[in-house]
C-alpha cells in the first residue's frame, strides 16, 4: 500500500522562535510583532504616533526597550498589560516557556524550564503559572458547546494511601484521596474541563448547563447522576453501558471525552508526577488550550497563547491562593 505524505507548510514562527529564545532583543521584537503587528500603538491612548526610545550615546534601543507616545507622553514596554508585566525574567525565557507549553501535548515541567533556561525553580514556577493563566478560557464570553456533546467525569490524583480515620471503618473515601474533574467535549470542536466539588447529580448537571447549549445532544456513560438531563436539552440524552463492556453503539459513545482524560493523566503521571488539588485547575487550562488549538500548527498555537496573555494580570497573592 502506497503511503501518503502530508504536505505541511512550515510556519514562519517556527523559524523565528529559536532566535527569540536565545537573544533578548530578538525576543522583545518577537513579542512586539505578535502584539502590535506592523503598527505599534500606545497602550494607554491607542495612538500610533509612537517611537522607540534610544540610548543617546550608542543609538541603540534603551536597555528597558521602552516606547513613548507623542500624544500622551506615556512610556511603556511590550510587557505592560500582560501576564509578564513587572517580571524581571528576560523576555527570551518567556518566549521559550510559551513555545514549550504550546508544543508539548503532555505538558512541560517547571524543573525542565529551570534546567534549560538556567533560572531558579521559583522563577520557573512563576513563569509557568502565568503562561497557564494566559491560556485560561474566558468562560463568560466563550460560546457554549453545541451539536453532539460528550460528558464524563474522572478522579485525578495519586495512588490510594492512608489519610487518617476519616470513615467509621478507618478508610478514606475516594473523594478524600483524589480530585474530581468534569469534562464536556463538542465532537470535532472545543472542550471544557474544570475541577468540581463532588460527582453528585446536582453538581454534574449544573456543570453541563454552564457550558452546553440547550439545543445540544448529550452523551454519557450509565452513571445515574446524569439521569433526567435529557429533558433539559433539545437533542436528548443517550448512554453507553460500560458495565456490560459496551463502549460504542453506532454514533453513541464517550470515547472522545475519555481520550481527553487519558492525555491529562499521562501528563500528570509522566511530566508533573503530582499536582495538588489547589492548583489542578491551572494545569487543566493548559491541557484544554492545547486541545482546543489542536488544528493549528505549533507556531500558530504559540502566537495564539502570546496574544491571549494581553489584558491579563496574575498578582502574586492570586497565583498562590487556593482555587475555590
Amino acid at each position: 500500500m502506497k503511503k501518503t505524505r502530508h504536505n505541511l507548510t512550515k510556519s514562519r514562527i517556527v523559524a523565528e522562535i529559536p532566535e527569540a529564545c536565545s537573544d533578548e532583543l530578538a525576543a522583545v521584537e518577537f513579542f512586539e510583532k505578535q502584539r502590535w503587528g506592523n503598527t505599534p500603538c500606545c497602550i494607554k491612548c491607542g495612538s500610533v504616533a509612537v517611537y522607540q526610545m534610544k540610548d543617546a550615546e550608542t543609538g541603540e534601543r534603551s536597555k528597558r526597550y521602552l516606547w513613548r507616545c507623542r500624544d500622551c507622553k506615556e512610556q511603556y514596554t511590550v510587557r505592560i498589560g500582560t501576564v509578564y508585566e513587572e517580571s524581571r525574567l528576560p523576555m527570551k525565557h518567556w518566549a521559550y516557556g510559551f513555545w514549550r507549553a504550546c508544543t508539548s501535548k503532555k505538558g512541560i515541567s517547571a524543573l525542565e524550564i529551570q534546567r534549560h533556561c538556567q533560572i531558579s525553580y521559583k522563577s520557573a514556577l512563576f513563569l509557568m503559572n502565568r503562561i497557564r493563566f494566559a491560556m485560561a478560557p474566558d468562560l463568560p464570553t466563550a460560546e457554549p458547546l453545541t451539536g453532539i456533546v460528550e460528558v464524563d467525569e474522572t478522579y485525578v490524583g495519586g495512588k490510594p494511601r492512608w489519610m487518617g480515620w476519616n470513615t467509621p471503618d478507618g478508610r478514606t473515601t475516594k473523594a478524600d484521596r483524589k480530585t474530581p474533574v468534569f469534562a464536556a467535549v463538542e465532537r470535532g470542536g472545543q472542550i471544557r474541563r474544570h475541577v468540581i466539588a463532588d460527582v453528585t447529580g446536582k453538581t454534574l448537571k449544573a456543570a453541563i448547563r454552564q457550558v452546553v447549549d440547550p439545543r445540544s445532544f448529550i452523551m454519557t456513560d450509565e452513571n445515574a447522576a446524569y439521569k433526567g438531563i435529557g429533558e433539559e436539552f433539545g437533542g436528548g440524552h443517550m448512554t453507553v453501558k460500560h458495565r456490560v463492556k459496551e463502549y460504542a453503539r453506532g454514533p453513541v459513545n464517550t470515547n472522545t471525552v475519555e481520550s481527553s482524560f487519558a492525555l491529562v493523566k499521562r501528563g500528570i503521571i509522566g511530566t508533573y508526577h503530582n499536582v495538588s488539588r489547589e492548583y489542578l485547575h491551572r494545569y487543566l487550562w493548559q491541557f484544554d488550550f492545547v486541545w482546543n488549538t489542536r488544528k493549528m500548527n505549533d507556531g500558530e498555537r504559540t502566537v495564539e497563547a502570546i496574544r491571549s496573555a494581553e489584558g491579563k494580570r496574575l498578582m502574586y497573592s492570586e497565583a498562590t491562593a487556593p482555587h475555590a
